[in-house]
């Protein structure tokens, strides 16, 4: 087994230990365990997908794809793979990926007249992918950001909603920043809620208040873990992922939640491709179809993400501001 290989495995085995901690509240027909419920929406975690979404195939938008695109015949598209649904999850197999970022690739490769090909990178890795051409489009909850702009093409489909995640037990509330001031905080680095998270902090300090004692782990399903453990006071990251675990684990609650890029702007989740490659109006007018003829909706339900739903995809929209310095 390569090392890429055992540390995918490793990462299955963490999200089945986390999803092992909401078994009561999975089950099928066949008394199995490929649905959760959470919230009252019900959250297929198959790896054969039977309730996927599918759209039709729009000429006039596919013949604005590149021709080399089309004569490969497939959208290639890159994520990452977390352990928490409904973005982006490995299944019951362990190897499949699944979630609504899946779903909206997958329709808007509908429309084009292409297969998806999904694959999964580290975070990082994903930028560097598109880069160099290796995949079109990057398709894993990606925030909008005036820094990414610069080498990069946006097609916007969701509002950018974070959570405070804190244990069940917590006993502190959130009412500003100020909160987290003392408090050991959680973050995925390298994204947007790291730099929100950082500029807090250094907000307090300039205040003198006690610095939040941001902490980095590998894989969300630590993140978990320290909440549950005590090891962390809370865990800023994506709200769908943050509503979805705290409803099925039972263990954490959500305490606010807040835009992507705090009081600046309401942040906007969107497709990333390179600048410049002739994809982004094809991926835009792809998006505003689904929107209009209702299947960008039924991906919306079909995931929970009513709180996050736009009415219309934009291209390029004003994003997080530049880090100072």
């Amino acid at each position: 087994m390569s090392l890429s290989s055992r540390r995918r495995r490793i990462t299955a085995v963490a999200a089945l230990a986390v999803l092992s901690l909401f078994a009561g509240a999975c089950g099928n027909a066949e008394g199995g365990s490929d649905v959760a419920t959470a919230n009252g929406v019900s959250y297929d975690l198959s790896p054969e997908q039977p309730g996927r979404v599918h759209a039709q195939r729009v000429d006039e938008i596919a013949a604005l794809v590149p021709q080399a695109i089309r004569d490969r015949g497939t959208l290639v598209v890159t994520g990452s793979a977390g352990a928490a649904p409904p973005l982006r999850f490995y299944a019951t197999d362990d190897k499949t990926v699944v979630g609504s970022e899946i779903d909206f690739a997958a329709v808007i490769a509908d429309v084009l007249g292409l297969k998806l090909d999904a694959r999964v990178a580290d975070w990082a890795q994903n930028f560097v992918k598109v880069d160099s051409g290796e995949v079109d489009l990057f398709v894993s909850n990606v925030t909008v950001t005036e820094e990414r702009k610069e080498k990069y093409d946006f097609a916007t489909y969701r509002q950018d909603r974070i959570a405070l995640e804190i244990p069940e037990a917590a006993t502190w509330t959130y009412t500003d920043r100020k909160s987290l001031a003392g408090k050991k905080i959680g973050v995925g680095s390298g994204t947007n809620q790291e730099q929100l998270l950082v500029k807090w902090n250094e907000e307090n300090v300039a205040e003198g208040l006690p610095r939040i004692e941001i902490q980095y782990f590998q894989q969300v399903t630590d993140y978990y873990l320290g909440l549950s453990s005590g090891r962390l006071d809370g865990y800023i990251g994506p709200n769908p992922t943050a509503q979805y675990h705290a409803a099925t684990a039972k263990q954490t609650k959500v305490i606010q939640t807040f835009s992507g890029a705090g009081d600046v702007l309401q942040a906007e989740i969107a497709v990333l491709t390179k600048k410049d490659n002739g994809l982004v109006t094809a991926i835009h007018k792809a998006l505003q179809q689904l929107i209009s003829d209702g299947t960008y909706q039924q991906v919306i339900d079909r995931w929970g993400l009513k709180t996050e739903a736009v009415s219309e995809s934009r291209v390029n929209p004003p994003g997080l501001p530049k880090k100072k310095g």
